[in-house]
């Protein structure tokens, strides 16, 4: 059911960016300079060593530290209840906002036509932007009304239950996920063990013969049905990640299962 809108206060911030943070000084700086424009950011850190929260203070953000991590989807929930603006831009520390998507969403505030608008993501991966394998166009919902949207409980791959009524922006983010393999094989590991997590919970099982199959399947899915191979070596590159990290994925949750 669509929630009601909040009655936007004409003195309160007309648009409020949320990011959640996590070790992220080599990325805060640029993803807050690119959304100058707004009113409001607001950054919920879950416990950085490095220099995130300095840097977000300096930028003008408000930060707020928790003790604990919840998940994605309710962190995320965490940043937006601290949100003042009658619109709300979900960002991840990763993120950037183009000259030309930043003009679109002011117009956008100024004359909306849905309550949500997915924002497409051109991802960039060791110095190339990877318009194939599945990665582009990437479409997300991003930029909604206050009071209308809620980010999923998922620990991981969270997303927003749409308002009612959406759109599509023309504009994109560029996204710099991964600075190098390292980074990409580091996080394909942290999101498996929570993928088995949640799979476990949910009852679901698997044997050999389902590892296999789905790590063989991601690779095809991406190299071939999503024509990865158009991406070049990076395109093979990530569909072997990709087919390594079903593996990793469902290899965790035959041994929870059999632990259980």
């Amino acid at each position: 059911m669509k929630q009601p809108a909040q009655t936007a206060d004409p003195d309160s911030p007309r648009l409020s960016v949320i990011i959640i943070t996590l070790n992220e000084a080599d990325n805060i700086a640029a993803c807050l300079d690119s959304v100058a424009f707004a009113d409001e950011w607001i950054v919920v850190d879950s416990g950085s060593t490095d220099s995130t929260c300095e840097i977000a203070r300096d930028k003008g953000a408000r930060v707020v530290q928790t003790d604990d991590w919840p998940g994605f989807g309710p962190q995320k929930n965490r940043a937006l209840d601290l949100a003042t603006g009658e619109w709300v831009l979900s960002l991840d520390a990763d993120e950037r906002v183009t000259e030309s998507l930043a003009d679109e969403i002011r117009a956008i505030m100024q004359a909306p036509q849905a309550e949500g608008y997915y924002i497409a993501r051109l991802s960039n991966f060791c110095g190339r932007w990877i318009r194939h394998s599945g990665w582009w166009p990437d479409y997300v919902l991003r930029l909604f009304r206050r009071g209308t949207a809620r980010f999923s409980d998922a620990i991981v791959h969270e997303s927003v239950t749409p308002p009612a009524d959406t759109a599509r922006l023309q504009g994109h983010f560029l996204h710099y996920p991964y600075r190098d393999l390292e980074s990409l094989i580091a996080k394909v590991n942290r999101y498996s063990t929570d993928g088995a997590a949640m799979m476990h919970a949910k009852g679901r099982h698997t044997g050999v013969a389902g590892i296999i199959t789905h790590s063989v399947w991601t690779f095809v899915r991406i190299y071939i049905l999503r024509r990865g191979f158009l991406d070049g070596p990076e395109g093979f590159i990530l569909a072997a990640v990709g087919a390594a990290g079903s593996f990793f994925r469902y290899s965790k949750l035959f041994f929870l299962q059999r632990r259980s």
